[in-house]
């Protein structure tokens, strides 16, 4: 374990600072001469600063031992040449080496104070108009205080990266900002945990029944329930929720909760006898997804029958050499003459085969069609399988992200819709309510949306069950594919998925040829030692899989079997340690060249470039790429993301694991050509019927299930889901009832 330590000096000089985050590397001078090299964040660091470096030693490959600063206590200079050697660095926008002498020469050591509180005393000196004064004030401004939001995060132990985020949202206000409303760190920008900002609150002085705190608490129990997929919670239940974390009386926090709602930032409406709470946006968006499927459903019933539809599908039957079957026939014509349609299907059922139909009759009328996916790559599997362009949802869009708000917005909305006349979009259980409404609001009302997806599959881990709301509602012309083909029913791996989906445990015995195979092992370790042999050896050799076609999928991230122990284990075996191969330490992970990573949240700030020249930024959950380069500093990490090739700086590494294996649910719109399921006795909430299905419908050519036949039988009996609390349905059924 490295050790901890406590570090003072004056910065000598910065070796590398990152202007996005305030990622730095500088050189600091002790008391007693030593320099020591010093890494964190630390924005602004400038020459001449002395600093109080709290942390720990670790030790670089290249440049040997350096401090891992976790808290930073910071001084300005004091001595006039401390002064010139701060000022002489840059730092200040306005003053170089020149400006900085002839200031201090001036001011002496009054010259930060000047700064600070009378920068019209700069023209004075020769060269420095008002107006330069002025600018010169305001970098000084921001600087200082900046420096003391660093302290009081320091103080508080809160992550210096806030810093930034908070500047570029409050600019010079950011400090005053949080000492008045400590609970706006909880916001989902910032992401500081209730519990944490709670304690610092109450030790600032806030009281517990303060109506910020009561109200922080309201907004904190809606907002994490986002993340269990819940678009709003039952009043009683909300009031019920924040007067448990808060230890206050309900009916204290019903009063809050009352003028949040009668501020508009909650709003409260009777759902299907439930009186059901929301945050502004979701509401917005589940009463924009209701008004705007409403306005597209009204214009295809006022759109002409193709009355060549028949002939179109004949000809396209035998351009293409097939036959649709009935359902699939069905699907392509509904595209056609309806405005929005749903297809749903499991493997084997001849989804892709009915899009393409779908994509071949549109072109045929003339459309102009768009294909999206929620993740790239379900896009880029799309839109192989089609042969043409497939984009994400996001790209569609033309996502931006607002830096000063935390936001994210998109180019295409009602002002600015997408050219087309027909949208299809696959995987969609993995679209959750605001995205499908960013959707629907870049789409005309007109414009012809097919949505294809799979029900069984886990839903959407943002909020909302959008998918099965949709087809449950019954508004939306809905063709179930069922019959499986007979090329497909020669798959183990598919009549495995179809068992599963009836609750029947697969047949377990293993033959030649067959693309699905069972190994038996109820010891984790076990488990974990032969999964790492099928992945080194086994299936290399004897199968033909090559290693970078395997993926290892597992329902948890924890315990001895989780993916966080199969990383260790496929990563030493699979790329272990080589002195001509560079790697970088992240806390306990290591992160070298070769590993398979994935993106674990989204970030919109990593900047990236594409094999033809483009460059943009934003790397999202899930995404998975290989270490390309890491520098021979350590400060810099490339990621290759399929066809992007993104740039890391050691602070935000955290934001990357390490995805040799994978969780089940992180895997949904992906498909690999071999799978290796490892499936052991887990939380409750992972043996269900649908972390089994998923995993198993991942597999394209080749399935390997690793685990314990009993606990794959409870998976496959279990369908259990977990009850989301979302009023689309009950809103579509009550737009039906009006109409």
């Amino acid at each position: 374990m490295p050790a901890s330590c406590t570090i003072a000096g004056t910065i000598s000089h910065v070796i590398f600072q990152n202007e996005e985050n305030g990622y730095t590397v500088l050189r600091l001078v002790t008391s007693d001469g030593e320099a020591v090299t010093v890494v964190g964040t630390i924005p602004c660091a400038a020459p001449g600063e002395d600093l109080v470096v709290t942390g720990r030693w670790v030790s670089h490959p290249v440049h040997g031992e350096q401090v891992e600063a976790r808290q930073v206590e910071r001084h300005m200079p004091t001595t006039e040449n401390e002064i010139l050697c701060y000022l002489a660095s840059g730092i200040i926008k306005g003053v170089g080496p020149a400006t900085a002498d002839r200031m201090v020469q001036r001011f002496g050591e009054s010259t930060l104070r000047v700064l600070e509180e009378e920068p019209e005393l700069l023209t004075k000196i020769k060269g420095i108009t008002p107006r330069r004064a002025k600018e010169i004030g305001e970098s000084y401004r921001y600087q200082t205080g900046m420096r003391r939001l660093l302290e009081f995060l320091s103080l508080n132990d809160l992550p210096l990266s806030l810093a930034l985020r908070l500047y570029r949202r409050y600019g010079g206000e950011a400090l005053e900002a949080v000492r008045e409303n400590p609970y706006l760190l909880v916001d989902e920008l910032y992401g500081v945990d209730f519990a944490v900002m709670d304690e610092i609150a109450l030790s600032m002085g806030m009281a517990g029944d303060s109506r910020r705190r009561i109200e922080a608490s309201v907004l904190f129990e809606l907002t994490y329930n986002l993340g269990n997929g819940h678009v709003f919670l039952p009043r009683d239940k909300l009031i019920a929720a924040a007067s448990q974390l808060i230890d206050c009386p309900p009916e204290t926090v019903e009063v809050s909760l009352d003028d949040l709602i009668g501020r508009g930032a909650v709003r409260c409406q009777r759902v299907a006898r439930v009186e059901a709470c929301y945050l502004r946006r979701l509401y917005e968006a589940e009463t924009g997804v209701t008004e705007k499927l409403g306005r597209m459903l009204a214009c295809q019933a006022d759109r002409p029958d193709y009355v060549r539809v028949d002939a179109i599908l004949e000809q396209i039957e035998a351009g293409q050499g097939i036959t649709y079957a009935p359902e699939q026939r069905r699907a392509v014509e509904l595209a056609a003459r309806q405005g929005v349609v749903l297809l749903t299907g499991g493997p084997g059922t001849g989804k892709t085969t009915s899009v393409r139909g779908i994509v071949a009759m549109l072109d045929r009328i003339g459309c102009k069609i768009l294909l999206m996916a929620p993740t790239g790559r379900a896009a880029k599997r799309l839109g192989e399988l089609c042969a043409r362009e497939a984009q994400t949802i996001h790209r569609a869009l033309g996502m931006t992200w607002r830096e000063e708000t935390g936001e994210v917005t998109f180019q295409k909305n009602e002002k600015d819709p997408l050219e087309a006349e027909a949208v299809i979009v696959d995987e969609m259980s993995m679209v959750d309510l605001p995205l499908l409404h960013a959707l629907l609001s870049a789409v005309k009302d007109d414009c012809r949306l097919v949505m294809v997806g799979d029900p069984d599959q886990l839903p959407s881990v943002g909020p909302g069950n959008v998918f099965g709301d949709l087809i449950r509602s019954g508004r939306v012309e809905t063709v179930r594919l069922t019959e499986i083909f007979r090329q497909a029913q020669a798959s183990a791996i598919i009549r495995s998925a179809h068992a599963v989906n009836q609750g029947q445990l697969p047949p377990l015995r293993n033959s030649a040829g067959s693309d699905f195979f069972f190994m038996r092992r109820r010891d984790p370790l076990a488990a974990v030692e032969l999964v790492v042999e099928l992945c080194r050896t086994r299936l290399p050799q004897n199968m033909g899989v090559d290693g970078r076609d395997i993926q290892v999928l597992c329902p948890t991230r924890r315990g001895e079997w989780g993916t966080r122990a199969l990383n260790r284990a496929l990563q030493e075996a699979l790329n272990p340690p080589a002195p001509d191969k560079r790697q970088k330490a992240w806390g306990e992970l290591v992160f070298r060249v070769g590993d398979r990573v994935m993106q674990i949240r989204n970030n919109y700030d990593v900047l990236w470039v594409r094999s033809d020249g483009v460059t943009g930024a934003g790397i999202f959950n899930g995404d998975v790429g290989v270490v390309e380069d890491i520098d021979p500093a350590g400060e810099l990490m490339t990621v290759r993301f399929d066809d992007r090739t993104a740039t890391y700086v050691s602070d935000m590494l955290g934001e990357l694991e390490l995805a040799y294996a994978v969780t089940v649910h992180k895997s949904q719109g992906s498909e690999y050509r071999a799978v290796v399921l490892v499936a052991l006795p887990a939380a409750p909430a992972l043996m269900v019927r649908g972390v089994l299905y998923t995993g198993i419908t991942r597999a394209r050519e080749l399935l390997v299930v690793v685990g314990d036949d009993a606990a794959l039988g409870r998976m496959a009996e279990n369908d259990r889901q977990q009850r989301r609390y979302s009023g689309l349905r009950w809103r579509l059924c009550q737009r039906a009832e009006i109409e």
